[in-house]
């Protein structure tokens, strides 16, 4: 084992390399609960995309550890999720089946791959300015925040105002606050694993509470209804979901996903690594394409198992954090998250949605053409408080964003309040990106937008004024 992972050569142990690993996964286990959480409100079975997080997780971090030996680990992505759940598919299933929306995600990842392995993902990547791939990062972040104030009753829409605050006398409410309470207090303390002890804090609060209960079992066999979910036939169609993705709309989300997916990953490969020590002097990544390789895998296999992208996570510093330097503290993330899969009821009861039989919350997503559960709404108030915290950690980039110079910031700016606002990532994404490739014609600088950024703007506005002419020619 010390051949295999080089303990001397980078100054660790054992010891060390486990103990690192067990701290990354409680640092990331909270994905093992909100990410079913979030893909289950766009109609994905809540048990199969607990199984699905859990295995997928488990596998890549093995891959990630064996074939790469760098203490990277992996999940379902947070902001990706949200993505696939609330932008590709829509809200209980209104817009596309959620296999549909799966394989949005298996083809980036396979997209993503090719781009890796002729070397061209870097050569795009050039293409997108750095304060805009920021930019994404930080409205990603305001998303999931939005979502979690809203899933913890926090705040609740308002015909007048838009959004108000909520109804601070409900249960459920109270459950997020101390959950959120638990996070912050943990986090002060620098309590390992603080997000995820936040997360138990508030599911024992809603056992006093009566928000949710103790299942019947605690250990049950994985489900795997989600997996081959590109493969599988939708409910009402005649055409597997893979063959269902060759429209302009999802195209274009496969495209804007994929955009996501790089900058994430080059973004924490490259900040893990300055932490562990395994930058060269010119700031590079020694064996980056392996890393690229099993992270652009992991994408598809995100997709094919029915549990969203997976990617590296920002997460795996913690570890490092702890001493880890090699592929094994990878590889213990991963048996923790494989050995999580069998505990599918304690993950529904922490994870699973809260029926308040109340349907007001659903004005927005009904105005916006969703169809609506009568006399049904479901909140997440034990894991909200984890999204509220997981929306901060997402906004630390925001500071390196240039904001004096109006060329790069403003764009910056529609991205960020784009993404929350419209609550629809691509939609955020190309108001920065037209809004960059104008005011750099405004200035007379034209020449210095790269084709690329032409190419993508160019599509967003075709995206942006397709109602518009189809509802002008019938």
């Amino acid at each position: 084992m010390d051949t295999f992972f080089k303990f001397r050569e980078r100054g660790t142990n054992t010891r060390t390399e486990v103990l690192a690993g067990l701290t990354t996964f409680m640092t990331m286990a909270y994905i093992i609960f909100v990410n079913p959480g979030i893909l289950s409100a766009a109609g994905v079975p809540f048990e199969g995309a607990a199984t699905a997080t859990a295995i997928g997780a488990a596998l890549m971090c093995l891959a990630m550890g064996f074939i790469t030996n760098r203490p990277l680990a992996l999940a379902s992505g947070m902001g990706l999720n949200a993505v696939v759940t609330f932008s590709v598919i829509g809200f209980q299933q209104a817009n596309v089946p959620w296999q549909v929306g799966m394989s949005v995600i298996f083809a980036e990842g396979l997209i993503i791959l090719v781009l890796v392995l002729t070397g061209l993902r870097e050569a795009v990547m050039n293409a997108i300015p750095l304060d805009l791939k920021r930019a994404i990062g930080v409205g990603i972040g305001l998303f999931i925040t939005l979502i979690g104030l809203n899933e913890g009753g926090f705040i609740q829409p308002n015909s007048a105002t838009l959004i108000s605050l909520g109804d601070f006398t409900q249960p459920y409410v109270w459950v997020a606050i101390i959950g959120l309470l638990a996070i912050l207090m943990f986090m002060a303390l620098k309590v390992k694993g603080d997000i995820l002890w936040g997360i138990l804090v508030a599911t024992a609060a809603a056992l006093l509470l009566g928000i949710t209960r103790l299942p019947s079992t605690l250990v049950a066999a994985p489900d795997f209804s989600t997996f081959m979910a590109p493969f599988q036939t939708p409910q009402g169609t005649d055409s597997i979901a893979l063959l269902q993705i060759f429209t302009p709309a999802l195209l274009l989300m496969v495209f804007a996903i994929m955009l996501t997916d790089f900058f994430d990953t080059m973004g924490t490969v490259i900040s893990v690594g300055e932490q562990a020590g395994f930058l060269d002097k010119d700031g590079r990544v020694p064996g980056i394409r392996n890393i690229l390789t099993v992270d652009s895998v992991d994408a598809s296999v995100g997709g094919l198992f029915g549990a969203s992208s997976i990617t590296t996570y920002i997460e795996s510093a913690a570890g490092v954090a702890e001493g880890g330097r090699t592929g094994l503290t990878s590889v213990v993330t991963g048996v923790l998250f494989g050995i999580a899969a069998f505990f599918a009821p304690v993950v529904a009861m922490i994870g699973g949605g809260y029926d308040i039989g109340n349907a007001k919350h659903f004005g927005q997503l009904a105005g916006a053409g969703f169809q609506v559960p009568e006399g049904a709404y479901f909140m997440y108030p034990i894991t909200a408080g984890a999204l509220i915290v997981v929306g901060f950690l997402m906004m630390r980039t925001v500071s390196e964003i240039p904001w004096t110079n109006l060329e790069e910031a403003f764009p910056a700016f529609l991205t960020i309040v784009g993404i929350p606002l419209t609550y629809n990532i691509s939609y955020g994404i190309g108001l920065g990106f037209i809004s960059y490739v104008l005011i750099k014609v405004f200035h007379g600088k034209a020449r210095d937008v790269h084709p690329l950024m032409w190419i993508v703007s160019a599509a967003f506005v075709v995206t942006f004024i397709l109602p518009a002419v189809q509802a002008l020619f019938g």
